[in-house]
């Protein structure tokens, strides 16, 4: 398995700069670091000024300044990690390396670096080496595997091959996304169903955006059909950064045939003539396997030319890999990424079927967004529509970890309770329950029979999964897991927003003094504050939900915070409803 070191093709259209992130990986993985001269020699090629090129450059984590190691080690740090004993292979990979968390060795060898969540949470603890990953990691592997390296073995010929986990599948052949799977079934019958016909059936399907903000893909794909300026993109984001989560790993490495047919179409249904695979740093030894399926798709003719057998219809996929930037699955910040900006997020003037890549309509939808809509087209709506229930039709896919016997994937039918799932993945006295990552909602086990659905929340008190649920016993320390958390998305911040860049810092330092035992009341109710004045005056989605998981803790745990005190009155914090604005709290007397 080797990894792309040379940048791959620009399409036609696109400017030379969209070149930039492909170039500076080519460099990181040649040199091991991006030096000034290449910097200097870039900023000349792009017409460009020194400080913008470093500006791109330093935005990303897998992107050095100085020398990183002739062998670079990613340590992952997520809470799964931790759990399952971050400390204890951290410890061994600098006993054996030599190197500390965050530097490299004196000999320049090994370069010891944490990161936030590679994508494998079901084989804790995990790294990437050279960017090829090592799974289900403990002391005397570590000592292994570096031994090999000191000896002249790549990390390509001694990585593991990271199993699929897929643990359950609906019965009676009710299975979308994991069910037989052949090459063009599903392109075959776009020219009998044609553009409209292709809309008209996501449509009545439902089908729903996977990403976690559920946005109708009909709607979308029919609002960037709907203006006539060209060329038109559609980009898959593979931008899968949020800890906990793992499912569009395994749809790539099981199933990318279904991604590829369902942006072709996209492609097909919105008159889009390129297509891209945003793929996530962490994710690059999936590469091989990705350009290896585009490379099959181009010699059965389902892409180039005539599409598909499909007259007059062109369409063209290329892979694009992402640095290491979690707000980069944000997708405006993501059509920065690739256009090779700093991935921050745009103000929002326009969507990005209107004015997307190169300021072009564009369809952005994940990769299980686009796995549904190639199945669904191959099924039929009206087929489709039998699994799941009203209002919630098919099947979910599901990252589960942390503490139950089987971590894995689960693709459940729409409708499953959260107790039939924690049955299912062997979870014993769960406790704290995290859904749809760091930024999702929390609960305890006593909502474990809430539906997992599409359905609004308030009114039928269901469960929206964006992908994952992690889940804790009553061993695990609440305030360790939120200030694992917090400690995320103040690295994660792209920092251009003043609440996010300073929240995420106050956060973070309130649930410390928590963890010393040296908070008091005030620090809940300043938790309380901060949230809600990120929720309302961020400026992008990481900012909006950073503080979710903490101020529903706040309500949903209220005994684990007050225990922390010393002594303290809690009448007024069981009083506050954690829903209340700011201005409500300031006007309130117990």
């Amino acid at each position: 398995m080797n990894l792309q070191t040379t940048p791959s093709t620009l399409f036609s259209v696109e400017p030379e700069r969209s070149h930039l992130l492909a170039e500076l990986w080519h460099y990181q993985l040649q040199e091991g670091y991006i030096s000034p001269e290449v910097i200097q020699q870039l900023a000349e090629k792009h017409d460009l000024s020194a400080i913008e090129v470093r500006g791109v450059a330093s935005f990303y984590h897998f992107f050095h300044e100085q020398p990183a190691g002739k062998h670079t080690i990613y340590l992952n740090s997520s809470i799964i990690s931790s759990m399952r004993g971050f400390e204890r292979i951290k410890e061994a990979f600098e006993r054996e390396t030599g190197a500390r968390l965050g530097s490299v060795d004196p000999t320049g060898m090994f370069g010891l670096f944490a990161t936030p969540c590679i994508g494998l949470s079901d084989q804790e603890p995990a790294a990437l080496i050279d960017f090829y990953p090592f799974t289900n990691l403990n002391s005397l592997k570590v000592k292994e595997i570096v031994q090999k390296l000191k000896q002249g073995k790549p990390a390509a010929e001694i990585c593991d091959n990271p199993a699929d986990n897929i643990r359950y599948m609906p019965g009676e052949n009710r299975t979308i996304f994991f069910a037989p799977y052949q090459r063009g079934e599903a392109v075959r019958k776009l020219p009998g169903l044609g553009p409209e016909g292709v809309i008209e059936q996501l449509r009545i399907a439902e089908l729903s955006g996977r990403g976690g903000a559920f946005f109708p893909t009909g709607k979308k794909w029919e609002t960037c059909r709907s203006y006539p300026d060209t060329p038109k993109f559609i980009i898959c984001n593979a931008d899968e950064g949020e800890p906990g989560t793992f499912k569009d790993r395994v749809l790539l490495s099981n199933q990318p045939g279904s991604v590829l047919e369902g942006m072709i179409a996209a492609g097909y249904a919105v008159g889009a003539r390129y297509g891209f695979i945003y793929l996530r740093g962490e994710y690059r030894w999936l590469a091989p396997t990705l350009s290896k399926e585009i490379a099959a798709f181009y010699a059965e003719g389902l892409l180039g030319e005539e599409a598909g057998g499909i007259p007059g219809f062109a369409f063209d996929i290329r892979l694009e890999i992402g640095a290491g930037a979690y707000v980069c699955g944000e997708e405006t910040a993501l059509l920065e990424s690739m256009e090779g900006k700093r991935g921050e997020p745009r103000t929002k003037w326009f969507y990005p079927a209107e004015r997307g890549y190169l300021q072009q309509p564009t369809v952005v939808n994940n990769v299980e967004t686009f796995a549904a809509a190639a199945r669904l087209i191959q099924l039929g709506s009206f087929e489709y529509l039998k699994r799941g229930i009203p209002g919630s039709a098919g099947t979910k896919l599901i990252s589960v970890s942390g503490d139950c016997q089987f971590p894995g994937i689960y693709e459940i039918e729409w409708g499953m309770t959260v107790a039939e799932l924690l049955e299912l993945c062997g979870a014993e006295d769960p406790y704290f329950i995290q859904v749809s990552g760091p930024s999702g909602e929390c609960i305890s086990a006593k909502e474990k029979y809430r539906r997992i659905s599409m359905l609004d929340l308030l009114a039928h008190k269901d469960i929206r999964c964006g992908g994952s649920f992690m889940i804790f016993d009553r061993h695990r320390d609440l305030v360790e897991i939120l200030l694992n958390f917090s400690q995320f998305f103040k690295h994660e911040s792209c920092g251009v927003c003043t609440p996010c860049r300073a929240g995420n810092f106050i956060m973070e330092r309130k649930l410390k003094r928590l963890q010393n035992g040296l908070a008091d009341q005030n620090d809940l109710k300043e938790l309380q504050n901060w949230g809600a004045i990120m929720k309302a005056t961020s400026r992008c989605g990481l900012g909006k939900t950073a503080t979710n998981t903490v101020v529903q803790a706040l309500e949903k745990f209220a005994d684990d915070f007050h225990t922390r005190f010393a002594e303290t009155d809690n009448s007024t914090y069981r009083k506050f409803d954690y829903r209340a604005s700011i201005a409500d709290y300031e006007n309130y007397k117990p």
